[in-house]
């Protein structure tokens, strides 16, 4: 585990990421209530499923010293959040790298710009041996993202009962 302190926010030359707390469930409710940007997270969340969603994620923060960021414009737009953590998938503890963005912030570059700041998080900053990108067979835009980005496809799966494409980018480093 890493101290959480030196993860509390990151930018990158477009975006500006702070540590997801409890205050920003005003920002996720309306995200997950959107069905173009549900779609591909497993359907849409109603409020009270995005509070857990946000205390399962707090209590990450906790364990791993690591987890979700709320992504921000320069200006304090919201518009989405990203993170590092841990899902089990197919038996497995994986680390995954995620990123879902509100739909005019699509078509932008902004979820290629946040991934390299999550693999440079990764990998310089936690030591992670590799990341996973998990995303539902039909986002190809998503998975475009992690193509051009060095992920590789290591195999179909399901999660959970969607199904998906697990990539792998392993830490060069290591």
């Amino acid at each position: 585990m890493t101290n959480g302190r030196a993860l509390d926010s990151f930018a990158t030359a477009r975006l500006i990421a702070e540590r997801l707390r409890e205050d920003h469930l005003a920002d996720l409710i309306p995200l997950h209530l959107d069905p173009e940007v549900s779609r591909y997270l497993g359907g849409v969340r109603s409020a009270e499923a995005t509070r857990d969603y946000l205390t399962v994620n707090l209590a990450h923060w906790e364990q791993y010293g690591f987890g979700l960021w709320v992504v921000k414009s320069p200006d304090g737009v919201f518009m989405g959040r990203a993170g590092i953590r841990h899902l089990w998938v197919d038996d497995v503890d994986e680390v995954e790298v995620a990123y879902t963005f509100a739909e005019p912030f699509w078509g932008h570059g902004f979820a290629g710009e946040v991934l390299v700041a999550l693999v440079q998080i990764g990998f310089r900053q936690l030591s992670i041996p590799s990341l996973t990108g998990l995303v539902i067979t039909g986002n190809g835009a998503s998975r475009r993202v992690l193509e051009r980005h060095g992920f590789k496809l290591k195999k179909e799966s399901t999660f959970p009962g969607e199904p998906v494409m697990i990539y792998r980018l392993m830490n060069p480093a290591l």
